[in-house]
């Protein structure tokens, strides 16, 4: 059975089959996790989402319409979990006599640019873009996705994914010109 289709896992699984779906999950579960931390930047959180990803999955199989692939379809439902987790968190600003009690342990500048490496660069970056711009770089760079699984995934047109991949690459082009990482690598 590890060599059925996600397709045909879908279906078992469907039918009320464990093995099926601890199959599907071995498949899915290292990308799904990776997708849901880049969304929600807290690896707890994305964790717990994961859990909520695969009941639905579960429960849900026998929805599955094969539209897009099984793969899109789980990447789909985990960024309607994130973006749920994500409105649902509410940050307090600190109190003023608080935030003065903080001691700033951070690195001079000179100590941070020694440290800071093209690739820590990059992923300061991608974190300073947008929740649109980073999810269309996370679903095609990161996780291959055509356009046109990223327009399933997204639930927007592939004109709206192409044009968010263009403005995407041009901020972060922008912000990795103004960290002083030039477009070359060693």
């Amino acid at each position: 059975m590890t060599e059925a289709s996600d397709e045909a896992l879908i279906g078992r699984i469907a039918a009320g089959d464990r093995a099926a779906m601890r199959i599907l999950y071995g498949r899915h579960s290292t990308r799904t996790l990776r997708f849901l931390i880049r969304l929600v930047r807290n690896e707890a959180t994305a964790e717990d989402l994961m859990s909520d990803v695969y009941f639905d999955v579960w429960r849900q199989a026998e929805r599955f319409e094969g539209r897009s692939s099984v793969s899109t379809w789980i990447l789909s439902i985990a960024r309607f979990k994130a973006l749920s987790a994500l409105r649902r968190v509410t940050e307090r600003p600190l109190e003023p006599k608080t935030a003065d009690a903080v001691e700033d342990s951070s690195d001079t500048p000179e100590t941070t640019a020694l440290k800071a490496s093209k690739a820590d660069a990059m992923r300061r970056c991608l974190a300073a873009l947008s929740l649109e711009h980073r999810e269309v770089i996370d679903l095609v760079y990161y996780h291959e996705r055509s356009v046109e699984e990223a327009s399933d995934i997204l639930g927007v047109p592939a004109a709206t994914v192409k044009t968010r991949m263009f403005y995407a690459r041009k901020k972060l082009s922008d912000l990795l010109s103004a960290a002083g990482v030039d477009r070359g690598w060693p």
